[in-house]
């Protein structure tokens, strides 16, 4: 099939590209978020980029839509409605920010596109209305297991923790920092330090680092943690799972199900939290044991050839309808 989609989520399109068909990624000369094409990933050759002015005369046979405004983008660029006269499913990545849990979806008063939670806690929130709704794990291109926790230290993956704040648990570093150094990883962290008041030796930023590098630096920390209040799930925290990291995160939205017991530790109690850094950051043993646990969860539950045949059988049922049913 061929398929229109706009790269939003890098680490879910990394993944959701190895399906075997072919992805159209629009361009625009000044990129920006409706038109960043690849951005220089690393993906197949099945992945092509091609220009906006160029959509209206190509072949689509599924639109697989992430943001409301692709819907007009869309019915603009491709002179086709979703859902009306182009087969199209839409993608929901992440929790609502409205008067939980009354918000309403976007798609919620329509019934001719398929929403797409990328995890059970999503479409639990989110108020769905009449819109049909499936649930699509994430799956993972696994790393292969890197770790080694040579530094006693936590790695926290997140990006621009200074403006989101309470959402990513920014204001729980110190917490923490109080029982491991921090290093972290991701984008918008110039003013981190100074925010949170912790000094050199308690955190660190180490930047947006690319995807392999990341991978590694991440394996040589002793314990993966994930501060975030507010999101769907974190593919971060998956991949460290799949690097063999053991885990610390905070109970909230599909973490408790993805981290099983022997996996780390989920907890919505801060100390416990702490505590269980602190623990695993001071039996390199245990730590050890613990995330190849994590790992062999991370590959039972969030692999890439279920994530792969369950997109197959959605986009394949969805393209079969001949242009989607009417609302």
């Amino acid at each position: 099939m061929r398929i229109l989609l706009w790269h939003v989520h890098g680490s879910w399109t990394t993944s959701f590209v190895q399906g075997g068909h072919t992805y159209l990624l629009p361009t625009l000369p000044d990129g920006g978020p409706w038109g960043r094409g690849r951005a220089g990933r690393d993906w197949p050759d099945t992945v092509h980029e091609i220009p906006v002015a160029r959509l209206a005369q190509s072949d689509v046979d599924v639109v697989v839509l992430q943001r409301p405004e692709e819907l007009e983008l869309t019915r603009t660029w491709l002179g086709r409605t979703p859902g009306l006269d182009v087969p199209a499913v839409y993608v929901e990545h992440n929790t609502p920010r409205g008067d939980v849990p009354d918000t309403r979806h976007p798609l919620g008063d329509r019934g001719d596109i398929t929403l797409v939670h990328v995890t059970h806690a999503n479409r639990l929130l989110w108020d769905n209305g009449r819109a049909p709704t499936t649930v699509i794990e994430h799956g993972i291109v696994d790393p292969g297991y890197r770790y080694t926790g040579e530094l006693a230290r936590a790695a926290v993956v997140t990006n621009e923790p200074v403006r989101r704040w309470r959402i990513t648990g920014t204001d729980l570093y110190p917490a923490f920092a109080a029982a491991a150094p921090l290093d972290v990883f991701g984008m918008g962290l110039d003013g981190l330090a100074a925010r949170t008041g912790l000094a050199p030796d308690r955190l660190t930023t180490l930047g947006d680092l690319d995807t392999q590098s990341l991978h590694t630096e991440m394996s040589r920390r002793r314990v993966y943690l994930h501060t975030t209040r507010w999101t769907s799930l974190g593919l971060s925290l998956l991949e460290a799972m799949h690097l063999g990291m053991p885990v610390v995160a905070l109970a909230t939205t599909e973490a408790p199900r993805a981290v099983p017991p022997d996996a780390g530790v989920v907890t919505a109690d801060v100390d416990a939290a702490a505590d269980a850094v602190r623990r695993l950051v001071a039996d390199p043993a245990l730590a050890t044991e613990t995330g190849k646990r994590a790992r062999e969860a991370a590959l039972e539950n969030y692999d890439l050839s279920t994530f792969s045949r369950s997109w197959d059988a959605l986009l394949t049922s969805t393209a079969n309808e001949k242009g989607g049913r009417r609302p």
